[in-house]
């Protein structure tokens, strides 16, 4: 079942970012990475076309309270979401404590470590602190970075489903990590 998460009082540490809920100050910063061709487009959503677009989202994101900011120096440069999964596609998870994660990054700081650095903290935070016991989390076959940023978090391939996204069919890659496997590979008690 998909649990009741509130990010809005969290500030989650990296070696090298903050993560923490998304303010309306972070605008700038969040239209310059979203507006970028190819980057939401990897996440299943279209690059936003104009600032008030951003604003708009950025307000639903702030509303929800679901959304980490990826701060980087003083810079907001991606976000990390605890989303609800899809119950009906899901059942089987439907007794167990469950959320998916997304992210996306700008890509100027694709290729440095930094989301395979920040998912691992959030998957901390959500079976240590918040004690889900799973943790699903998808991505595009064409999108081959967000599958090795799983694949070294130890997401287990679990089904594929075909969406309709942007108009086009594609696959959606789903994975899992369940928290009695995420504690006996960290030997964590």
């Amino acid at each position: 079942m998909n649990v009741n998460i509130d990010i809005s009082n969290c500030i989650l540490k990296t070696e090298r970012t903050t993560l923490r809920p998304f303010q309306i100050s972070d605008l700038s910063d969040f239209y310059e990475f979203a507006k970028v061709e190819g980057v939401g487009e990897m996440a299943g959503w279209k690059h936003h076309s104009s600032i008030n677009e951003s604003r708009v989202i950025l307000n639903n994101l702030i509303l929800h309270k679901k959304v980490f900011a990826i701060v980087y120096g003083n810079k907001v440069i991606g976000s990390i979401a605890i989303k609800e999964y899809n119950e009906k596609r899901l059942p089987e998870f439907n007794e167990k404590k469950a959320r998916e994660i997304g992210f996306v990054l700008s890509k100027d700081y694709w290729g440095r470590g930094l989301m395979t650095e920040v998912l691992t903290r959030v998957v901390d935070y959500l079976f240590l602190d918040l004690e889900l016991d799973i943790i699903i989390c998808g991505y595009f076959d064409f999108n081959k970075r967000s599958k090795r940023v799983q694949e070294k978090l130890n997401f287990k391939y679990y089904k594929t489903f075909e969406d309709t996204r942007l108009g086009e069919k594609v696959n959606l890659i789903t994975n899992i990590i369940k928290r009695e496997d995420y504690l006996n590979s960290h030997k964590v008690s």
